[in-house]
C-alpha cells in the first residue's frame, strides 16, 4: 500500500473513532442528519478511493515487472 493510501486509511479510522465519541455527546436529529449527509458519504468515497489506489498499485506492479523493473 502506498504511503498516501496508508495515511488516508489512518485518517478514515481516526474520523470513525472521533465520530463515535462525538455521537455520545451529540445524539439528536441534526447529528443523525450530519452523519447521513456527510460522514457516511465521505466514508464511501474514501473506501472507493482506497480500492482504486489498490488497483493502480497492482497495475503499476505488473508494468514494472513486465518492463524489467523491481
Amino acid at each position: 500500500m502506498s504511503a498516501g493510501a496508508a495515511r488516508l486509511k489512518h485518517a478514515l479510522k481516526s474520523l470513525r473513532e472521533n465520530w463515535e465519541i462525538t455521537k455520545e455527546l451529540w445524539a439528536d436529529g441534526v447529528a443523525r442528519d450530519f452523519e447521513k449527509e456527510h460522514i457516511h458519504p465521505l466514508e464511501q468515497q474514501v473506501n472507493t478511493t482506497l480500492r482504486g489506489i489498490d488497483k493502480v498499485n497492482d497495475v503499476m506492479g505488473k508494468v514494472r515487472q513486465e518492463c524489467g523493473g523491481e
